[in-house]
């Protein structure tokens, strides 16, 4: 036996290269164990590759509605079970996440968000959750220290100018947002003064006020891409129901200020699925009644999230039909 065995590769003394592409394979609750079993391993489930995005979305809390701020009642086990899977992923990522994506549905606290800017400083693209439970000073400390961040999901908030103004000081690079919710003059007023150089706009499935396109079509010079399929577009103050008009076509004022932008995205058809949600939703959008990926769908490619990621296995249905090759000016019918 002694002079005749075979001498092979152990495992832990394979090309870090291989072992990436096989732990590429796994999720993030297999590559726990397997990030212990050796230190070659540990540094393999490290690798950039395997953490360019952390996708959370399938991760909800489980939540009631109130009638007093902040509006949510989250239970102490979502809590916790968000910690402990924000403590494996950072712990195993090593401060290499490039993309973190949660669900709209996910209410996180300031102490999460703090975990996590402190352990992703290389955050190029983040898709936020619903702010229900962050405070302003939880979300501009986090801003500060994603210097490089580059594109942003949100759901709409009530004072957006402070939210602008910190990403215009400290993240040079910005150029993609996605707003969620309600769209008025204040935050195209905001996105105007703090981030001039915004390139893609995403408004989709949103209530926006007519002027505040307008007004932001007149001021960014540099904006290439705009999507306002699906929204409920409005004609006068957005603060007083009585004095708004409900657009049930875009307005020729719209079409011909956009026309000199790369890509544009509309849709407002009562044979369009998701048209049809936002009527029966008076223009704000309640993401937990209808399928999982339906949030996370853009007509914008840079934006459009795809099929979950890899925290648990699943895939996606929709009901969306293929998309058409690009065009400057798209009409979108699903």
């Amino acid at each position: 036996m002694g002079e005749n065995k075979s001498v092979g590769k152990r495992w832990e003394d394979m090309e870090t290269d291989v072992l990436v592409k096989i732990f590429k394979q796994l999720n993030m609750i297999e590559l726990g164990p397997v990030s212990q079993v050796c230190r070659s391993w540990c540094l393999a489930c490290s690798d950039p590759l395997i953490w360019n995005a952390l996708d959370f979305g399938l991760l909800k809390s489980n939540f009631i509605q109130t009638r007093a701020s902040p509006y949510i009642w989250v239970d102490d086990w979502s809590d916790r079970r968000l910690t402990q899977l924000l403590r494996v992923a950072m712990g195993i990522s090593r401060g290499n996440v490039a993309c973190m994506i949660f669900h709209f549905n996910l209410y996180m606290k300031d102490e999460h968000l703090t975990y996590i800017s402190e352990r992703s400083p290389h955050l190029k693209r983040l898709v936020m959750p619903a702010w229900n439970r962050i405070t302003k000073n939880g979300i501009c400390q986090a801003i500060r220290r994603w210097s490089e961040l580059e594109s942003m999901t949100m759901p709409t908030i009530a004072h957006p100018p402070y939210i602008m103004e910190e990403i215009g000081k400290n993240c040079k690079n910005f150029s993609e947002l996605k707003i969620m919710g309600s769209f008025d003059a204040q935050f195209a007023t905001a996105i105007a003064a703090h981030l001039p150089n915004l390139k893609v706009l995403s408004l989709r499935c949103s209530r926006v006020a007519k002027e505040a396109i307008l007004y932001l079509l007149n001021c960014l010079e540099h904006l290439e891409v705009l999507n306002i399929a699906h929204c409920m577009l409005f004609d006068g103050p957005m603060l007083h129901p009585g004095r708004r008009q409900s657009l049930r076509e875009l307005d020729h004022t719209v079409h011909e200020k956009a026309a000199r932008l790369r890509e544009f995205y509309h849709c407002q058809s009562l044979s369009c699925i998701a048209c049809q949600r936002m009527i029966a939703d008076e223009g704000l959008m309640r993401w937990y009644r209808y399928e999982e990926c339906f949030w996370r769908q853009d007509e914008i490619s840079s934006l459009d999230l795809g099929d979950y990621g890899k925290l648990f296995d699943a895939k996606c249905e929709t009901n969306a039909r293929e998309r058409p090759p690009l065009r400057r000016d798209r009409e979108i019918r699903l």
